[in-house]
């Protein structure tokens, strides 16, 4: 979610979630090509590696191991998102959709042959612990993660609750390597949580995109108002690294009127497809309209979404649509920017797949975000004194270009990042001092909240606070 971001895990997240976008996307070939020739050259070149490494290698390798790491290697090298799946990590990666899994409460992805954490799931071991987006977990136990698959290092975190285990972090920033103990637990996803903040002001909270997701925030939105007449809300989409598009699609229609377009992708393979804010689209399959639950003030009460650098795929598929219809004021620091969708393609022995990157998704409003991310209407750091040091889509080896920087740089494997892009200032002005306890989203501490509830009551925001015009809507069409 390659050697930098974002593969999908929960304690593992497969070789990328980052944040999984899965589409029910039929597996079709090239329109251009139905039927691609497969070059002889390099198939033979293909085969003379691998008798080579047979006849001659300095130790004897199973076959099987060979091929898996050929086609890890052809589909990792593709881009940050695409990767094979083993048997191992295919089977965790629909735990973690379902959202129940043991181990420690992380998101992980390779990085450079370690493993870096993409974002803590709130209230796991190693949330609690103080481990941060970002940080790259080089040992466990003792022992170098270097060289392990992510599947192998997962399944070394992961283990029967109640057993210790230890992580060795590198923190960009801090000269040494410090060790974090942590004692394994069941960990169950809720993806869903609320609070009356005060009278007349709730807050929704969505950790990650998954099966029940819409459901369980048509229930959570009643809750609210039962307890008295809305006069804001807060949905919270920090450090949600994404998930099912179904679950995005949902959540946009729960503020947006029936029929809106949410959402569109555009793939060499699928062409566009549209995504709208109807029942077909967020209800999987089960029989009838689950916002027929949804109170109406849903779609009028004043509304502000929270965003941060660990806000991806899925999360700024929803902040993008509420901001392109002006729905919601979007507040905190820039999301993640992936905007492209995987789809997993199960291999015939019914055990393996590849997750592969079929698309780019586009805002209601024909922005793409990729490598930029959604910039929010007003900048809020996350304490006052806050600086964002988050690395983002932009900054990961081989990620795809901007549709933009497609038309200016058709030969660029990677931009580097422009100055004015708000993924530039990403260096800290201080060192951080080993693993400190994050501020729970929602709590009293929570800063950017209070910014947000100030927002809905029409006061003026604390410093410091800077306003910022929406990115990439110079040349976009109105939606209507």
């Amino acid at each position: 979610m390659s050697s930098r971001f974002k593969q999908f895990g929960l304690v593992f997240s497969g070789i990328c979630i980052g944040v999984l976008i899965s589409l029910n996307f039929a597996a079709r070939a090239d329109r251009e090509s139905p039927v691609a020739a497969l070059p002889v050259e390099q198939m033979r070149k293909l085969a003379d590696a691998f008798n080579n490494i047979k006849r001659f290698y300095v130790d004897s390798v199973d076959d099987k191991k060979l091929l898996d790491d050929a086609i890890s290697g052809m589909v990792s090298g593709l881009d940050p998102h695409s990767s094979y799946l083993d048997e191992e990590g295919n089977k965790e990666m629909d735990e973690s959709i379902k959202g129940e899994f043991g181990g420690l409460g992380l998101q992980v992805e390779p990085k450079d042959g370690y493993v870096k954490v993409e974002s803590p799931m709130e209230g796991t071991p190693a949330f609690r612990a103080g481990v941060k987006a970002g940080d790259l977990v080089i040992k466990i136990d003792g022992e170098t993660v270097k060289g392990l698959t992510i599947s192998q290092a997962v399944k070394k975190m992961r283990g029967v609750p109640g057993t210790k285990v230890t992580l060795t972090i590198f923190r960009s920033g801090m000269d040494q390597p410090f060790d974090v103990p942590l004692v394994r637990e069941v960990i169950q996803v809720r993806s869903v949580r609320s609070k009356l903040l005060e009278p007349g002001y709730g807050y929704v909270r969505v950790s990650q995109f998954q099966e029940r997701t819409v459901p369980d925030l048509v229930r959570h939105i009643a809750d609210l108002a039962k307890q008295g007449p809305l006069k804001g809300l807060v949905l919270d989409l920090r450090n949600d690294p994404g998930g099912l598009l179904d679950g995005a699609v949902g959540v946009s229609a729960a503020f947006l009127p029936k029929g809106s377009l949410v959402v569109y992708t555009d793939g060499r393979a699928a062409g566009r497809k549209d995504y709208k804010a109807e029942p077909e689209e967020y209800s999987r399959g089960s029989s009838g309209d689950v916002m027929q639950a949804l109170p109406a003030i849903a779609k009028t009460v004043p509304l502000v979404v929270l965003v941060n650098g660990g806000s991806a795929s899925a999360s700024e598929i929803v902040s993008g649509a509420l901001q392109d219809y002006k729905r919601a004021t979007i507040i905190g620091t820039p999301t993640f920017g992936k905007a492209s969708v995987q789809t997993k393609f199960d291999f015939p022995d019914g055990k393996t797949a590849m997750k592969l990157t079929i698309a780019r998704y586009y805002t209601p409003n024909g922005r793409s975000i990729q490598a930029k991310g959604i910039v929010p209407d007003i900048v809020v750091e996350e304490s006052p004194d806050a600086v964002d040091t988050r690395l983002r889509e932009a900054d990961l080896p081989k990620h795809l270009l901007n549709p933009k920087e497609v038309a200016s740089q058709p030969a660029a494997a990677s931009a580097p990042l422009a100055a004015s892009e708000p993924q530039a200032a990403l260096k800290p002005s201080r060192k951080p001092d080993g693993p400190v306890p994050p501020v729970e989203f929602g709590s009293k501490d929570d800063w950017q909240l209070g910014q947000a509830v100030l927002h809905l009551k029409g006061l003026p925001l604390a410093k410091p606070a800077v306003a910022a015009a929406p990115a990439e809507a110079e040349s976009a069409p109105a939606v209507k």
